[in-house]
């Protein structure tokens, strides 16, 4: 008797609670748009916050409900952004795979340094406290806080000046983020013709501290017959969209700082 009243009560303290989870179930059911969970698996999962949002997660929420477009992720590229817009419905256009540029070629060789850095590696806390290492205030520090945040290691220091590996680059945008002097921008990778300079000083001054930098001299603006290049404060500039990959500006520069459109 006393088995069969304790296999009665388990029985129906079972069904209780079974029905509490079923109906638990029902009242805190949250649908799930299946379009979500397709454009979920259709991102490269790097959850590296290039696109604005927290993770691959956030972002397949956002472009479900129509918040972000398809193309939102920058490390997925073109192959990203067809999936996600066959799910969505949407024509998505092309779009190019970016990487990481360094807009600077003042190595160890080319520029002098100003004494020896033995404080903390890291370019933030070098520009926080305000300290130069080379005679160049525009350079790259070379203290590697890009290289820290490149999930692909895709970035390294070369003769004090940080360097990509376009063929492991996912175009992130993290590196350019933690960049505290702003060098690093992403680039359409087929766009080869790029200016590796920021320092916007004249010609003289540049030399003094970089026998690579621009000079301003528009030698390279005289040559385009794209009007894909302009010197704005002394800098040299490319439109990307303008640029034929003619090369003549490359040619022309006097302190190379041009890159020819054969490669970096």
């Amino acid at each position: 008797m006393i088995i069969l009243i304790t296999t009665l009560v388990i029985g129906i303290v079972g069904v209780v609670v079974g029905v509490g989870l079923v109906y638990t179930g029902e009242k805190f059911h949250v649908d799930v748009d299946e379009r979500e969970t397709a454009v979920r698996e259709a991102l490269p999962g790097n959850n590296c916050g290039a696109c604005g949002y927290a993770g691959c997660d956030a972002l397949a929420a956002a472009i479900a409900k129509g918040e972000a477009p398809v193309s939102a992720c920058p490390v997925g590229g073109a192959p990203a952004t067809k999936a996600i817009g066959a799910i969505m419905g949407k024509d998505a256009e092309a779009v190019e795979r970016k990487v990481a540029f360094v807009r600077c070629k003042g190595t160890c060789d080319v520029t002098r340094n100003q004494g020896n850095y033995i404080g903390i590696q890291d370019c933030r806390s070098a520009v926080q406290a305000g300290l130069n290492i080379s005679e160049c205030t525009y350079g790259c520090l070379g203290l590697g806080s890009c290289v820290t945040v490149c999930p692909e290691d895709a970035i390294r220091v070369l003769g004090g000046v940080a360097m990509v590996n376009e063929n492991k680059c996912v175009g992130c945008g993290l590196c350019a983020k933690a960049c505290p002097r702003g060098l690093i921008e992403l680039v359409p990778e087929s766009r080869r013709v790029r200016v590796q300079c920021s320092n916007r000083d004249r010609g003289p001054a540049v030399k003094q501290a970089c026998s690579a930098g621009c000079i301003g001299c528009t030698l390279c603006v005289k040559q385009c017959e794209a009007d894909a290049i302009h010197v704005n404060a002394n800098l040299a500039q490319v439109n990307y969209a303008n640029c034929t990959l003619c090369g003549k500006c490359a040619e022309k520069c006097p302190v190379k700082v041009i890159t020819p459109p054969s490669g970096c």
